[in-house]
């Protein structure tokens, strides 16, 4: 009898574990509206991987579709709304005044941007290109030291390392000095940083928040939905945007990596309402005690700094709209004579790639930088099956050899680029929260074009003849990357 109780008993539970899968996967099929392919992707999970495919989706399958996740009634005080419309309207009716008539030529992408992120057109910044960490941190340290009024920082990673100390330090002191000090990092960005890190800080007046925290250690239901921005705006006149993040390893320090290539912005402008405007709702995303409401020191009157016209433009899961890739479908697609892109990682959907093949075969120069060193070894494979398929449309591959290439930067034509925190795959694209500049000028784009071209000095090239000749070890390391590519 018992026995045939313990057959009957294994025998519930083996059904209890199928009729589980089989709800998640009409619950992925019919209600949450996935793409195809990530639905089959979690399909093959939750039936080949019973319990485990089930914890995994419970942590990293759920949509997150919260409408109102990032909300600040001060946007009405700044007048952020009224200057969309006005912008939108005068597009429309061939009104606008471009203060540089060169890229009024792009008026059906700056109109996208406005409608579809509410991303106002600045036409008076300037622009410092880093390239490199040291020198990046070194500017950010001494803006740091000059702050007056607030200081309010941003990152994915924030690693209280050797760098992180020293710009930690730095915040302590203009904190003790009467300077506002926010710091707002992200917990599965920064797995080694605790809130407790910054006492000191708090006890000196400064306040520090966690993006998404866990529930418990290690239990996580949104962990698949990170704020990967990296934003700092020092007394609302000076910001920063880019792919830097805060740790050693951005200095080139670590043996892993070797030296870390990477693209960050630093802008003055009209440009730090929106960027101001964007750490804010995330700060107040974040926070349940320390609300920012709108004071006029965060938005001061900013006197004339530059030339340059551009758009601060935001993504993420709360919305039904990919706005930063849409953006890089709108560049390629007006892109005439060539192409740079540099990133990371490159495991772009169906559109980007179609979109790459049509610039290719319009004999347009398409040239893709990625790192020749793996810091995460399925995507690294992912990437380089997606490459080797578009070296048979004419695009040109190169890999990075000098260290790790970071930079997520697109530059068309001399004419327009973009710089930020996207990268060209599905995770930025439609789970990660990101922050790019869209940049029409031309002084900026050719020096972006000059950087991409002196990089290829440190590249070898990824040839067809050396792709098709891979071993058939790679064969399969692509095969099954690419299998998993949908969630990586």
């Amino acid at each position: 009898m018992n026995i045939i109780f313990d057959f009957a008993e294994l025998s519930f539970s083996g059904f209890l574990i199928i009729g589980i899968n089989i709800l998640f996967a009409l619950t992925v099929i019919f209600l949450e509206r996935r793409d195809a392919t990530s639905t089959w992707a979690w399909i093959l999970v939750l039936f080949f991987m019973p319990v485990i495919g089930f914890v995994l989706y419970l942590l990293l399958g759920r949509p997150l579709r919260q409408k109102h996740l990032f909300r600040w009634d001060g946007r009405k005080d700044i007048g952020i709304d009224k200057l969309i419309h006005y912008q939108m309207d005068a597009i429309a009716n061939d009104t606008f005044q471009y203060r540089n008539p060169q890229i009024e030529k792009y008026d059906e992408m700056i109109f996208m941007q406005l409608r579809n992120n509410d991303a106002v057109l600045t036409q008076d910044n300037s622009v410092q290109v880093f390239h490199d960490g040291v020198d990046k941190f070194e500017q950010l340290v001494r803006d740091i030291e000059q702050a007056r009024d607030h200081i309010h920082v941003q990152y994915y990673i924030f690693k209280l390392d050797q760098l992180g100390q020293r710009i930690y330090r730095a915040l302590l002191k203009k904190a003790s000095q009467g300077v506002k000090v926010r710091i707002l990092y992200d917990e599965m960005g920064s797995r080694t940083t605790k809130r407790r890190h910054f006492n000191e800080l708090i006890a000196a007046g400064g306040e520090v928040e966690v993006f998404f925290p866990s529930i418990l250690p290690l239990i996580n239901p949104r962990m698949n939905y990170r704020n990967h921005r990296k934003i700092v705006v020092i007394d609302g006149k000076i910001g920063y945007i880019g792919g830097f993040n805060v740790g050693d390893e951005y200095l080139g320090l670590k043996s892993k990596f070797g030296y870390w290539r990477d693209t960050h912005l630093r802008l003055q402008g009209s440009a730090m309402h929106p960027l101001q405007t964007r750490f804010i709702l995330d700060w107040n995303q974040a926070t349940s005690t320390n609300t920012i409401h709108y004071a006029s020191r965060y938005f001061p009157i900013i006197p004339r700094q530059g030339t340059v016209s551009m758009q601060i433009v935001s993504s993420g899961p709360d919305s039904n709209f990919e706005q930063i890739k849409n953006g890089y479908l709108k560049m390629i697609s007006m892109a005439k004579r060539y192409i740079y892109i540099q990133s990371p990682y490159f495991i772009p959907d169906q559109s980007f790639m179609d979109a790459i093949r049509i610039a290719c075969l319009s004999g347009i120069d398409v040239r893709i930088m990625i790192p020749n060193k793996p810091d995460h070894m399925f995507v690294y494979w992912a990437t380089y099956s997606y490459v080797g398929q578009l070296l048979e449309a004419g695009a040109k591959i190169f890999h990075y050899d000098r260290g790790f290439i970071h930079a997520k930067m697109i530059v068309i034509d001399d004419e327009v680029c973009t710089v930020g925190t996207a990268n060209i795959d599905l995770r930025s694209f439609r789970l990660n929260f990101e922050v790019n500049a869209f940049i029409y000028d031309r002084t900026i784009s050719h020096h972006l074009a000059e950087l991409f071209e002196s990089d290829m000095l440190d590249c070898s090239e990824l040839t067809i003849e050396r792709y098709h000749n891979r071993t058939l070890l790679i064969k399969m390391k692509e095969s099954v990357s690419r299998l998993l590519s949908p969630i990586l």
